[in-house]
């Protein structure tokens, strides 16, 4: 369970860093599990649902930017989700009734394996309440060499910066030109495997490429209080799916406590993710296939 006081600061800065989310044991069985999937991507030629592919991908070097929804591909990350000390995090941060948004496993293969660009989270699924954070669960040790996170402190509570390309294509990334983009504030976020970061959706936060040779294997679970609705994507016009269907699939959605018919509604920023950008297949894509600017490319060398 968390202290006030890490509460209090979570509430401040818009992240938390948590020792130890997820016993020996847990950790031990993620860590197969993840290590199964991998193995089953070195017959994969190209992205697929599952699975988006790094640069030199083959079966003799599997080399992956992130493994989708693997809460959907084994249960072992649904359930120690629902049932570890995560889960009284997420009650502490988000209240007794929460839902799950989406998971990945972002691997980061070594020896530059992609960066993730200056984002929040936010401006791909605006609700109406921003009651909603991600975890960060580090598989494995994390340092400063093989691609970290990096957040913004207090960003959450600023305003939702533009991640938009020159033509208004929405491309997942905030331009690091930005002048309320700010790097100098940027707080590494580091530590050992079974170790958690917490961020709230609103926060600013990206990684650079991997250039340990080290994989770096954070999953991600991006949750919400229950009473959080989707503003983008609730009614069956936008998803394509019935309403029952719809209801079951947030049912099935559920981590804890119960789905509440009534949509808590705040004053807050919400701009839609479009247009969207050609790839909206991962953020890798959407940022490479929506023209992101960098904000971890190599400076251009001095004319002599």
């Amino acid at each position: 369970m968390l202290s006030q006081q890490e509460i209090e600061t979570y509430d401040r800065d818009g992240y938390l860093l948590v020792k130890e989310a997820v016993t020996a044991e847990q950790l031990v069985a993620m860590r197969l599990a993840t290590k199964t999937l991998i193995d089953q991507s070195r017959t994969i030629t190209q992205s697929d649902h599952r699975f988006d592919l790094d640069e030199g991908h083959g079966p003799n070097n599997p080399r992956l930017t992130r493994i989708k929804l693997p809460h959907k591909l084994d249960r072992i990350y649904w359930d120690i989700l629902k049932d570890s000390k995560m889960t009284k995090v997420l009650n502490a941060l988000l209240g007794p009734n929460t839902m799950i948004q989406t998971t990945k496993l972002n691997t980061k293969a070594p020896g530059g394996g992609q960066a993730v660009e200056w984002h929040q989270d936010w401006a791909f699924y605006p609700h109406t309440n921003d009651t909603m954070l991600a975890f960060g669960l580090m598989l494995e040790d994390v340092d400063e060499a093989n691609g970290p996170l990096q957040v913004i402190p207090g960003s959450h509570k600023g305003s939702v910066l533009a991640h938009t390309n020159s033509d208004g294509v929405f491309c997942g990334a905030v331009d690091p030109e930005d002048p309320d983009f700010d790097y100098s504030k940027a707080v590494t976020l580091t530590g050992k495997a079974g170790d958690m970061t917490v961020h709230h959706v609103r926060t600013l936060h990206g990684s650079a490429p991997n250039l340990s040779d080290r994989a770096r294997k954070i999953l991600f679970y991006e949750l919400s209080a229950a009473d959080a609705w989707p503003i983008n994507g609730i009614a069956g016009g936008y998803t394509g799916l019935p309403q029952l269907d719809l209801w079951q699939k947030m049912q099935a959605s559920m981590i804890c406590g119960t789905q509440p018919a009534a949509a808590r509604l705040e004053k807050v920023p919400a701009v839609m993710p479009v247009p969207p950008a050609p790839d909206s297949t991962s953020i890798f894509k959407v940022q490479a296939s929506g023209g992101a600017k960098s904000a971890f490319a190599e400076p251009e060398a001095a004319e002599a």
